[in-house]
């Protein structure tokens, strides 16, 4: 949808409702701009529903809340704002991180009862500055309660003369009280953290550090983008990776599809399609192609 006006307005951010919801007619996008704007466009008829300005800053992050019924904002200032798309009001904004941009926002549904407090929609966010929250809320009660947060030293890289790595963080599909997160610390690694627990229960050495991360929704499949244009896939259960070649810049991103049986993953103007058909990964399967061949798209 083009932009009139003196001001060019960029989108900075994009989260799709979760397919859940509603029918697929249904299906929203939610998109945060760089003048602080938030919009929500419906899919099927390809137009806006709705626009509100919940910051004042660039939107740098956006999610929906695992019912649908929320949109979770943070922006580069570090305030995360809590909206409902159906009244278009902003009902909750928190600064706990406040001063770095946010990187990361994510939900998901899991009961937060075994956690130790009230609520449904297990929801975290990430800042630049390596620090990541973890809270549970009861949005149609209003109730928003901290329940974890981790901080660590950023890592000083000669390869990253400008910035540090981001620092990436993801709930684990296959346990909802499992985070896997990389970029927290000064060693290039994947750390799982138990929210049960509260400490981490596994670590996986890397390379080089991550600057893309995603878990797969099916097996227990993790993809993993680096700067040197290579793409890295771990295999949780066996600890068996593969590293693939082919991207022509650094790994900006990597998704798994909802299906699982798809990953894209981007580099500067190229995307590229990996076909997922293995589940487990073993030394022969590795060899013989059940991991993933990519092609372009």
């Amino acid at each position: 949808m083009p932009v009139t006006g003196q001001r060019r307005r960029s989108c900075l951010c994009l989260a799709w409702s979760p397919p859940s919801c509603g029918r697929p007619e249904e299906q929203q996008v939610a998109a945060g701009y760089s003048d602080g704007t938030l919009r929500v466009f419906s899919v099927s008829q390809i137009a806006m529903e709705l626009k509100m300005r919940p910051h004042r800053a660039a939107l740098t992050a956006i999610a929906f809340s695992a019912d649908g019924q929320t949109i979770l904002s943070g922006d580069k200032d570090g305030l995360v704002a809590v909206s409902r798309p159906r009244t278009g009001m902003t009902f909750h904004v928190l600064s706990d991180h406040r001063g770095a941009p946010i990187s990361t926002i994510q939900s998901t549904n899991k009961e937060c009862g075994d956690l130790g407090a009230e609520g449904a929609d297990l929801w975290l966010a990430a800042s630049s500055d390596q620090r990541i929250s973890i809270w549970a809320s009861d949005w149609p009660r209003g109730h928003c309660e901290l329940l974890d947060w981790l901080s660590s030293p950023s890592p000083t890289l000669t390869e990253f003369p400008s910035r540090p790595p981001p620092c990436l963080v993801a709930f684990c599909p296959w346990d909802g009280a499992l985070l896997a997160c990389a970029g927290l610390g000064v060693h290039p690694e994947v750390v799982f953290y138990s929210l049960h627990q509260k400490q981490v229960v596994e670590k996986i050495p890397l390379p080089f550090f991550a600057v893309s991360l995603s878990l797969s929704p099916g097996a227990h499949l993790m993809a993993i983008g680096f700067a040197e244009r290579m793409l890295r896939l771990v295999d949780c259960e066996s600890g068996a990776v593969q590293d693939f070649a082919g991207h022509d810049d650094l790994v900006q991103l990597c998704r798994f599809a909802p299906s699982a049986r798809l990953l894209f993953s981007v580099a500067h103007s190229e995307i590229l399609v990996w076909e997922v058909s293995g589940h487990v990964a073993t030394e022969e399967s590795l060899g013989s192609g059940s991991w993933p061949a990519w092609r372009r798209s």
